[in-house]
């Protein structure tokens, strides 16, 4: 039988040979537990009462919130401080980064009334786009699309003050808790809602507008990634206009793609191309069709 000096050998050996999955002697990265437990406690925060083990009544909300505040912040700001050190701004000495962790820590924390605004447009979105809802108590308990897009607009706001790690590593915790990878810099407006949820998959230059009702199983991805390096910072997701319905399974990807406001969206449809407003994208075996609701039409104006 092998000891634990033999094995560990072994195992130290395969550091030094394989050495592209180590991080050693290198920046302290933020830590994915740490992270874990700040998101589940900004949940608490934006959800008093949902996310808590216990009943919290009104008369004690301020001292809990405060409680609960300071402790976000300072191990959120632990972490920033770790995400600026591994990736610093170019003007940042690395002296200043404690200071510049604290402002960033207390800006992010401050947009979270904010954040509470538009979270209560995809609570009423989920209750008013689901007949199986008995109520909102209900949609806030129980429905993981609420996990998901909670912590993709706590991400997003961190993702666009250009902290580095931390947002996908709060958005991969909810991928992996509720089957949805909705990445943190999506742009993602009002009154969203996807039902269902699993294997939904929205990219990073995605552009979705307010009132957009997605089912599971969605992607709205990028064509090609074979040419990465090129790829980078480029716009490669679609954009989804106002009032717009994807049905299970639909594929819509490219930067360029824009589908127009008040369309629907068939199940398992592949999509590489725009439609106008008020379209209707639909399989008819063995082609798609695109049909115009704007003209009243029912034949078929173009397919792909």
């Amino acid at each position: 039988m092998e000891t634990v000096t033999e094995l560990t050998n072994q195992l130290v050996a395969s550091y030094a040979r394989v050495g592209g999955i180590n991080h050693l002697d290198g920046k302290n990265l933020p830590s994915k537990r740490a992270i874990a437990a700040i998101t589940q406690d900004l949940l608490r925060l934006l959800f008093p009462g949902y996310f808590d083990e216990k009943l919290i009544h009104s008369s004690e909300i301020k001292v809990v919130t405060a409680e609960l505040l300071d402790s976000v912040l300072g191990a959120l700001e632990d972490e920033i401080r770790k995400s600026l050190e591994y990736n610093p701004p170019a003007d940042l000495p690395k002296k200043d980064a404690p200071a510049v962790a604290h402002r960033l820590t207390v800006e992010f924390l401050g947009s979270l009334p904010r954040i509470r605004e538009i979270l209560q447009t995809d609570m009423e979105a989920a209750y008013d786009g689901d007949p199986a809802a008995k109520s909102k108590e209900e949609v806030l308990v129980s429905y993981p699309f609420i996990e998901a897009i909670a912590v993709q607009r706590l991400a997003h706001e961190l993702y666009l003050k250009n902290v580095a790690l931390i947002p996908r590593i709060m958005t991969e915790w909810a991928h992996a808790r509720t089957g949805m990878d909705l990445h943190p810099g999506a742009q993602i407006g009002s009154h969203f809602f996807v039902d269902h949820g699993t294997g939904t998959v929205v990219g990073e230059t995605a552009i979705i507008g307010d009132h957009v009702k997605m089912y599971h199983g969605v992607t709205l991805g990028a064509k090609s990634t074979a040419a990465v390096e090129q790829l980078r910072g480029k716009k490669r997701h679609p954009t989804i206009e106002d009032r717009v319905t994807i049905y299970p399974g639909a594929t819509i990807l490219g930067g360029e793609t824009v589908i127009g406001a008040g369309s629907t969206i068939g199940g398992n449809v592949f999509l590489m191309d725009s439609v106008a407003p008020k379209s209707l994208v639909v399989y008819d075996s063995p082609d798609m069709r695109v049909l115009n609701r704007a003209k009243k039409t029912t034949g078929v104006d173009f397919q792909i």
